[in-house]
């Protein structure tokens, strides 16, 4: 039976669950008598509620607190091993799975490289159906128990009706990739297990919205800084965030060639991989045969000796000038969306930390309006190098949010992107 406005019983029920689940997982444990306050929900919803959640085994006691002048009330919280969740990050030099308990708990890992940054479609879809039944042995998790596998990837995803995600990944060779379609295909996983994939810049941003440092913004901008750089816009409008190719604006004309073919493009002087280049050839010498992270760690130990020697004029300078054009790429974000922050993550961004940070703020601050400038901080992440796969993570979580708790049902095709649905309604700020 329907209401005036066309939802259903079921649908207050579901939408019931989803409330009270939410607020046990981020701000509980709770009480009854605080979840009604916290959900807008009687009192008598809320124990139905808490009732079916009990009963289902998603949520469980956690002690007492004394009450005014009463018996001690029962606090709840989500039982953590009610569900589990694989994330994936489809990286620049490896592919990484991790699973998760329902509190994002890492139960195990496992990594995969990509061998000169071979990107063989093939070759990736294997690695994440191997990493996938790695990590559910490793941990004794039957696969009948995941709410599903959440993948961040390089590129743009487009949601097709009879092929799922589709990736367009122009810098790594990904030309249409129905990379959802070649993971369901000859998939270990039951069909109710969903794949759920999104661009890794805004997976690493809604970790850093739900859980790092972006909780209590409503205006952010999340920056992945590794081989290549991306962000990730929040803003009222869009709070469950979306993929922006940051990296692919033009910041020099005829300028250095871009992996994407552009000429110009920010991710040719401010990503790692560039970064990195420039310095050979300005006659730095990494260390032979070093992947791009120790190499990069080399530089930064020629421009800021430990031992208080000076440092290394070359790696130094090469460094400033990343800086300043890091720095005029946040200018445009801040110009364009005034975000309240801007969190800088990434391999390469967190590795280059504190020391390189202050330069990057000044320059954002020259190059940007004086109005927004004033307004907007410019911090790292706080999630560190696993940000994205925590984020991929969140993709199936939200996804059960958004069904109240239950478990998907098998659809032909493959299950619809019911996760934004539970991203758009309540992103915990």
């Amino acid at each position: 039976m329907a209401g005036h406005n066309g939802r259903t019983v079921r649908d207050l029920r579901r939408a019931n669950r989803t409330a009270v689940l939410q607020r046990l997982y981020f701000d509980g444990p709770l009480s009854r008598f605080e979840l009604g306050p916290a959900t807008g929900l009687s009192s008598g919803s809320v124990s139905n509620v808490v009732a079916d959640l009990v009963a289902d085994g998603l949520v469980e006691e956690a002690g007492s607190v004394d009450s005014d002048g009463g018996r001690p009330r029962t606090l709840l919280r989500v039982a953590p091993g009610s569900g589990h969740m694989i994330g994936v990050d489809i990286g620049e030099t490896r592919v990484r799975i991790e699973l998760f308990d329902l509190t994002l708990t890492e139960l195990a890992r496992a990594e995969r490289p990509l061998e000169q940054r071979r990107y063989e479609v093939d070759g990736v879809v294997g690695h994440v159906r191997d990493g996938v039944a790695e990590v559910l042995d490793a941990a004794g998790i039957a696969a009948e128990r995941l709410l599903g596998v959440g993948i961040g990837v390089p590129g743009i995803v487009e949601r097709t009706p009879d092929r799922g995600a589709v990736v367009h990944g122009q810098t790594i060779g990904w030309d249409a990739v129905p990379l959802e379609e070649l993971l369901r295909e000859g998939s270990p996983l039951p069909g109710t297990v969903p794949y759920l994939i999104d661009n890794g810049a805004r997976t690493l941003g809604q970790a850093e919205m739900w859980f790092g440092g972006g909780r209590g913004a409503r205006t952010a901008c999340v920056v992945l800084f590794g081989s290549g750089v991306g962000a990730c816009l929040v803003t009222p409008d869009v709070e469950h965030g979306r993929a922006v190719e940051w990296g692919h604006l033009t910041v020099r004309v005829r300028g250095r060639r871009c992996r994407c073919g552009a000429l110009g493009c920010l991710e040719a002087y401010a990503g790692a991989e560039a970064l990195l280049a420039r310095w050979r050839e300005e006659g730095g010498r990494p260390p032979e045969g070093a992947d791009e992270e120790t190499a990069l760690t080399a530089l930064l130990a020629a421009a800021y000796p430990a031992d208080g020697a000076a440092p290394d004029p070359v790696a130094l300078a090469v460094l400033e000038e990343t800086a300043e054009y890091l720095g005029a790429g946040l200018s445009d974000l801040i110009n364009l969306f005034q975000p309240e922050r801007i969190l800088v993550g990434g391999w390469a961004g967190l590795r280059l930390g504190t020391r390189f940070l202050p330069a990057v703020r000044r320059h954002a601050t020259a190059y940007a309006l004086r109005h927004p400038a004033e307004k907007v901080t410019v911090e790292l992440g706080r999630l560190g190098p696993d940000a994205v796969t925590v984020g991929a993570a969140i993709l199936p979580l939200a996804d059960f949010f958004a069904r109240g708790g239950r478990r998907p049902e098998p659809l032909p095709g493959g299950p619809p992107p019911a996760w934004r649905t539970a991203l758009a309604e309540r992103v915990p700020h």
